[in-house]
Order: structure tokens, then sequence, then C-alpha cells
């Protein structure tokens, strides 16, 4: 089996996994071999010399023993360790691409592998309000594609969201009816487990910020942390661990998956209703500025079927759901 090929982006941990690679071969080792000897799988070495994993500074040490590297993994360890790290969502999204199981506390928006093309659209506009339509194509691009990855069986999604990111109308009530009943959608067929964690909940360990874990078959669980403008991921098992109990206390604070789709479901409804009422008053308004008079056969509602609607006015369709059994009361 051929190694695959090196990232070629300029980023240390790839110039350190070209290094790896380069003494293994020269070794003539095998990823395994290298592997076992570390008591770590070969999949994960690969990991290290694609770039995609950090190499820790107790590996390093034991690399430059198996590989006579003369200390060469070590020092350039230690020389990083004291750096800042830049921004790190683009190896986030290439862990996402391996990963088993994702597990997210989402408290401001939908995560983005489920989100829709138009909530996508709408959350990059609001962080750049002032760049053009073809700028905000190029950057949704690849977040759409990013959503095929529920086409397949894995990874297995867990998403644990804020009752906020219900509350919060991105894009615009339709928008937010369309998203909230795809999420929905996913739950009801079981290709996600999704849960809302209630205000009534109070604190909890993850107030501070998002959180994200992204599992492995084959190598160590990582952590992710978004606050703006950067991402961080953390792969110290110690504090891996702490965030792997902090999700589980968020979990356990919150609603039933059954009861959070329930409550998604209506609040979809509630945002169905609010589009429709401020469609009917746009279209009330427009044609009191241009004198249109009431249609007698359709009650009070005047008579704008002969006017092309523009784009921005329709309603997005919805798909259909099942019977909601549990009434959950919406405050309008």
């Amino acid at each position: 089996m051929q190694p695959k090929p090196l990232d070629t982006a300029p980023s240390v941990h790839t110039l350190i996994g070209a290094e790896l690679r380069y003494h293994r071969e020269k070794k003539e080792m095998s990823q395994n071999e290298v592997g076992r000897l570390l008591f770590l799988t070969g999949a994960f070495i690969g990991m290290l010399e694609s770039g995609t994993r950090r190499m820790r500074p107790e590996i390093a040490l034991k690399l430059d023993e198996i590989l006579d590297s003369g200390g060469f993994f070590f020092r350039v360890c230690a020389a990083l360790k004291d750096l800042q790290r830049p921004d790190q969502s683009i190896e986030a999204v290439k862990a996402e691409q391996n990963a088993k199981r994702i597990q997210e506390y989402a408290p401001q928006h939908i995560p983005g592998i489920l989100q829709t093309e138009a909530y996508t659209q709408a959350v990059v506009h609001s962080g750049l309000p002032t760049a053009t339509d073809a700028a905000i194509n190029e950057l949704i691009t690849p977040a759409l594609e990013r959503t095929k990855m529920l086409q397949h069986p894995e990874p297995t999604v867990w998403t644990v969201l804020d009752e906020a990111v219900l509350h919060r109308m991105i894009g615009g009530p339709a928008v937010m009816a369309e998203a909230l009943r795809h999420l929905a959608e996913l739950g009801r067929r079981r290709r996600i487990v999704v849960q809302v964690l209630p205000f009534a909940a109070g604190g909890h360990p993850a107030i501070d910020g998002a959180l994200k874990l992204i599992s492995f078959s084959d190598a160590p669980t990582l952590a992710y942390l978004k606050c703006f403008a950067c991402g961080l991921l953390v792969d110290d098992p110690v504090a891996v661990a702490q965030y792997e109990f902090a999700f589980s206390l968020i979990g356990a604070s919150a609603l039933s998956p059954s009861d959070s789709l329930d409550l998604i479901e209506s609040m979809a409804k509630h945002y169905e209703l609010k589009s429709r009422c401020t469609h009917n008053l746009r279209t009330g308004l427009l044609c009191k500025s241009e004198h249109i008079e009431p249609n007698p056969d359709h009650g009070s509602a005047p008579d704008v079927s002969h006017r092309k609607e523009p784009p921005s006015h329709r309603l997005l369709a919805i798909p259909d759901r099942p019977e909601i059994t549990k009434e959950m009361k919406v405050t309008e």
C-alpha cells in the first residue's frame, strides 16, 4: 500500500511530518513497525507524517531513539512548545474527515455540517457584512462540501444546541424554519443525535464557549475550542479527558433527544408562521402603495396574483415531517 502524498501547505507540522517520513524510510521501517514500538497505530504515524496531528514531546523523544535522528524531533517540539499557536480550524476540518465520532456543544449557531445552504450563507454574511456575493459564495462552497459527510454512516454526530441557537434568528424566519426542519429531519431518521440545553439548566461547564470532541478508531481523541476568528486543537490527554467529562455533564443537563426534536420542530413552526405574517404584511404594504383594491373572492386580502413576487419574498419549501405527539408552547 502506497503512503498518502504529503500535504505541501506551508505548515510547521507538515515539515516535521516530512522529516519523520524521511528518517522512517531511511531506516526501512513501515508506519506500523514504528507505531508498534511506540504503542501506537500505524495510522497515527501516518497522521504525524501528513501533519494532521501534532507531535508531542514524549513521542518526539522516543522517535529520536527509534530512528536515530540525533534529537531532531525533541528539539523542534521543545522550540515550538512556547510559541503561540495559529488558527487551527483547517486542521480541525481535516481531522473531521477521518473521525469516527463528533460530539459538539454549540452555544451560538447550528454547527457547520448540519447547516442548510441559506443558513450557511447568512452566517458568513453576518460575519462579513460588506463582502460581495461572489466572495461569500467562495467561502461557503467548502462549508457545504463538509455537509456531504452526513451522506455516509460515519462519523456519528452528537450535537447539543444551546436554546439560544433556536431563538437567534439568523437570515430571517424563512431561513430559520428551513434550517430547523433540516435539523429535525436528520434527527428523526436517526442520522444524528441532537439535544437542546434549555435556559432553565442554568450554568454549565462549557458556558464560556463552544466545544467539539473529534474521536477516531485508531488515534487519541482531539478537542477543538472555537473562539473569535480562530480555533485551537487540544491533544493533551489530561485536558481532553476534562473536556469529555464537561460534554457528558452538558448532555446530562439537556433535554432528551425526543423532547429536543419536539422543541426544534415547534420552533420551526413558529418561524414558518412568522415568515408568512411578514410576507403578508409586505404584500399588503406593496398593494396599498400601488392602490390595489382587495379581491372579494379572497376575503380581505388583495389580489396580487398578477405580480411576480421577488425571490426574497418566497417561502422556502419545507419537507413533510411526522406528527408531533407532544405539544410544546412557543411564545410568539
